[in-house]
């Protein structure tokens, strides 16, 4: 009797759990762990098939490395200043954040690349913007090799700088903010039109990287490095200096370039990067703010504030001393202003392979330098609009 007993009790317990393990599997199967006719249809099951919706079948994504990009891996770091604060302006607080994996230009944009994107819109003038408004917002200022210093003979460079061959491979400088943003949307739409005339999907945006990106690459994997070199000099054993920057004072050609230097020229980082450190500051995408490191979120922080017209600048310059070259260090300018020491380079969002080496897919930028037949960046040859 006892063990009917204990047999009939048992029956209701089992039936609720039999009803628990049903309701865990459905749940299972709405989140995607458990495969189902909705997420695990057989391959080529397109549409609504006897009244179910079934999977669609489309081609796979690869997403190609962009013409003259590298990969930066994700990970995480220490943002914030690496060493001393001279200026003493705690701008730059320690904080841990993530980043994810993205492309980035290995060189500052050149005034070759520019020169064609400013050609693109004056070709295209009269359908858009027209010419005048082009040439006042988007035409480098070369007059800044003037305005930018008092008592200075800047005519050389005012006259030859950005469109003389001699200086294709240096970095564009004149450019404010919105420019450089306006840059990355032409070469967007260039790569865009290109891959849906070939039937592929559009990829990515080009962009301005955000401040944490910028930084985190700048590093090359290097944790509390004061330079993206590493070390805490300027000069190798050989007293050789590692950047093109101001390193005495008076003397801006102790470096072997008085002025800017071509955009491939010292070592790159580790991740393939060049002048991360000198040669032009580059513009970033945040809204500049003394707290900015305390109020962003710990996961791709980015602060765009449409309202704040100063914008973040890092990297130091050829006119700049030793400080402004560290990783850690933070300025600022107006995003109208244009500077014979400011340029700019883009990035691109990695949308698979998050964990992939930094080396993926890279392509030199002495090889590309080489290959004065291709078209801007994200272009390669014959106006495919792709490196391929």
């Amino acid at each position: 009797m006892l063990s009917t007993n204990m047999k009939s009790n048992r029956m209701p317990a089992l039936f609720f759990r039999g009803v628990w393990v049903v309701a865990a599997v459905l749940a299972l199967q709405s989140c995607g762990f458990v495969k189902s006719k909705f997420g695990g249809g057989k391959k080529g099951d397109v549409g609504v098939t006897n009244g179910e919706v079934v999977a669609n079948a489309r081609p796979g994504y690869k997403q190609t490395t962009p013409y003259g990009m590298v990969l930066v891996p994700s990970g995480s770091f220490i943002m914030g200043q690496a060493d001393e604060d001279v200026a003493a302006t705690q701008i730059n607080m320690n904080r841990r954040v993530t980043i994810s994996s993205f492309y980035m230009d290995d060189t500052e944009i050149t005034n070759h690349e520019y020169r064609q994107y400013v050609n693109a819109l004056l070709a295209d003038s009269a359908s858009t913007i027209g010419e005048e408004e082009i040439m006042a917002k988007y035409y480098p200022d070369t007059a800044v090799w003037k305005n930018d210093f008092t008592y200075h003979n800047g005519d050389p460079m005012l006259e030859y700088y950005y469109g003389h061959p001699a200086f294709d491979t240096y970095p564009v400088v004149g450019v404010s903010w919105k420019a450089a943003q306006h840059f990355c949307q032409w070469r967007t739409n260039l790569y865009n039109d290109y891959r849906t005339k070939e039937g592929m999907f559009n990829s990515p945006r080009f962009r301005l990287p955000s401040e944490a990106e910028w930084e985190w690459a700048a590093r090359g994997g290097k944790q509390g490095a004061k330079y993206p070199w590493g070390n805490p000099y300027v000069a190798n054993g050989k007293g050789c200096y590692l950047a093109n920057f101001k390193p005495q004072r008076g003397n801006f050609d102790a470096d072997g370039y008085p002025y800017t230097a071509p955009a491939n020229k010292f070592n790159p980082n580790d991740y393939g990067l060049y002048n991360m450190a000198g040669n032009v500051a580059e513009w970033c995408r945040d809204a500049y703010a003394e707290n900015s490191n305390a109020i962003v979120w710990d996961m791709n922080p980015d602060n765009q504030n449409a309202d704040e017209p100063r914008k973040v600048v890092r990297g130091g310059s050829w006119k700049d001393i030793a400080y402004y070259l560290e990783s850690g260090t933070r300025t600022y300018e107006d995003e109208n202003s244009r500077r014979s020491y400011i340029g700019f380079r883009s990035v691109m969002d990695n949308l698979e392979g998050r964990t992939a080496t930094a080396r993926g897919g890279r392509q030199s930028a002495s090889s590309r330098s080489s290959k004065s037949s291709k078209s801007a960046k994200g272009g390669g040859g014959s106006g495919t609009g792709m490196r391929k």
